[in-house]
């Protein structure tokens, strides 16, 4: 299985949040061709700003595995990680960090910072960007243009 069969898992977790009017990032933890961890953004449903698909999916998988520990991982997320994320990429012990498109006010993998480059880090985290990075992106245009229209709308009924 490729990185695109994986990013796909992960856009579907997107739309899960999307279906909860959170921002539709999706997330995954992959262990020897099998999903041992899966998440989505949910800060705002469940009141948590640490909630991210990230979190969420090592979360997942430190719970499944027993392990907080995530040697020998790929995470794969929709969305380019924050600085927050890839902290707890680095706490988790992740591999590898593949990820769709790229989130250039806050991403930490590439964009804003190369976070993974630090050399005072322990660890190591290999990274592949732009995996369906249309697609991913294109998610993330299409709910925030519809979120815009929806304020211009209740603007209108006032």
């Amino acid at each position: 299985m490729d990185h695109e069969y994986w990013m796909e898992k992960a856009l579907e977790l997107a739309d899960q949040a999307e279906l909860k009017s959170e921002i539709p990032v999706g997330a995954i933890v992959v262990l020897n061709n099998e999903i041992i961890g899966q998440g989505y953004n949910a800060p705002i449903s469940l009141c948590d700003p640490t909630a991210h698909a990230e979190i969420q999916a090592i979360r997942s998988a430190c719970e499944n595995i027993g392990n907080y520990r995530l040697s020998g991982c790929q995470l794969y997320v929709t969305l380019e990680p924050c600085s927050m994320c890839a902290g707890a990429i680095i706490h988790a012990r992740i591999e590898q960090v593949i990820y769709g498109a790229v989130e250039p006010k806050s991403g930490a993998v590439c964009s804003q910072h190369e976070f993974f480059s630090e050399p005072f880090l322990n660890h190591k985290v290999s990274v592949v960007g732009g995996v369906l990075a249309d697609k991913a992106s294109q998610k993330l245009s299409h709910f925030f243009q519809y979120r815009r229209d929806q304020k211009k709308k209740i603007k209108k009924m006032r």
